[in-house]
């Protein structure tokens, strides 16, 4: 049987594009199995998916002075070995990473013991754990053609895959989750997995207002959810959505969001009209400001930067972005974007042997 070990985590956007490969892979006839932290968010999501999931020792990699950068060196040593002993173990045909510094270990493991390694960056520039790996690695598949000029020869355009059960959501199950009805639009405001502090604070000043145009679900992170906001007609806060989010996408008529890839391809192929407030600089490398500028150079969101925002105009946006909201869905409709899915798979099966 052909054996794939995926890899990624730290964020659900380093998780979830593994997991759009699984139906296709099994299907295919590969044996799937995963390798991240121990203690990463990647486990649930990954073992709820019913995959074998295997934890090593991983440190964060950071770009700043830190005591911890010392530290998480040793555990990065550490599961380089636990990498390499699991990889000799399990002896799979390739690894494909989605990024985050728990690949760096594993993709070092595969490549110590001659497997072949296929990257795959999100983002427009590559990402710190990526431009380690990316000279150990056979393939690297990227979601912006733009990405092409930041890599050498191994670079192939094949777009983000995106979980099919995105794209299914049911109405019904929708409004039922929420306990809204189709007389007003329904607003949906997402942060990223980890949620965006930023972007909750602003949304709740303006609450009020926004209730008179639209009903608002506000998925806010973990430790996030504020009680105080409960019993909100027209309001619905959540701390994270799985299963449910296609049906929250199904009833959703306008997006706020940060500008992460992984979402904002999602939007993408939902025709969803979007507003993106990007992270910015200061607690960032600038990603998301890069992502956030090609989508709207190709007219399929709303740009605002952080920095910018007060509680006027970011309610101007909104409704300006819902008003127009056809012309959004118009540009969408004649984007280019490839079926990622099938391309990744391609390069993958060509190492099957």
């Amino acid at each position: 049987m052909k054996k794939i070990i995926l890899t990624g985590g730290g964020t659900a956007g380093h998780v979830t594009p593994n997991l759009a490969l699984v139906p296709t892979l099994k299907s295919n006839g590969w044996d799937i199995e995963y390798i991240g932290s121990i203690d990463g968010m990647e486990k649930s999501l990954v073992t709820d998916f019913g995959l074998k999931y295997h934890g090593i020792k991983s440190g964060k990699l950071r770009r700043y002075l830190s005591f911890e950068n010392l530290t998480d060196q040793f555990k990065i040593i550490t599961g380089i070995f636990q990498s390499y002993s699991l990889i000799k173990k399990l002896k799979p045909n390739v690894v494909f990473s989605k990024g985050g510094f728990v690949t760096v270990p594993v993709i070092i493991g595969a490549f110590l013991n001659k497997v072949p390694v296929v990257i795959h960056e999100s983002d427009l520039t590559t990402g710190l754990a990526n431009k380690i790996s990316i000279p150990l690695s056979k393939k690297v598949c990227v979601s912006f053609p733009e990405t092409l000029k930041y890599i050498n020869d191994k670079g192939v355009y094949t777009g983000t895959p995106i979980r099919k059960e995105i794209l299914e959501g049911d109405k019904d199950k929708g409004f039922k989750i929420c306990g809204f009805d189709n007389f007003k639009p329904i607003l949906l405001i997402i942060g990223g997995s980890l949620g965006s502090e930023f972007i909750n604070n602003s949304i709740r000043e303006i609450l009020n207002s926004l209730l008179e145009n639209f009903q608002v679900i506000h998925v806010c992170g973990k430790g996030n959810y504020k009680s105080d906001f409960d019993n909100i007609k027209g309001y619905k806060q959540f701390e994270y959505l799985n299963e449910d989010l296609a049906h929250i996408f199904s009833i959703t008529d306008i997006i706020v969001a940060r500008a992460g890839s992984n979402s904002i391809f999602e939007f993408l192929s939902l025709k969803k009209p979007n507003l993106l407030i990007p992270l910015s600089k200061k607690a960032s490398r600038g990603d998301q400001i890069l992502n956030a500028q090609s989508f709207e150079k190709m007219g399929y969101s709303k740009v605002i930067q952080e920095e910018n925002i007060n509680s006027q105009n970011l309610l101007f946006e909104i409704n300006d972005l819902y008003i127009n909201k056809e012309t959004y869905i118009n540009n969408m409709n004649k984007s280019p974007a490839k079926n990622s899915i099938d391309e990744i798979i391609k390069i993958i099966e060509s190492f099957k042997l």
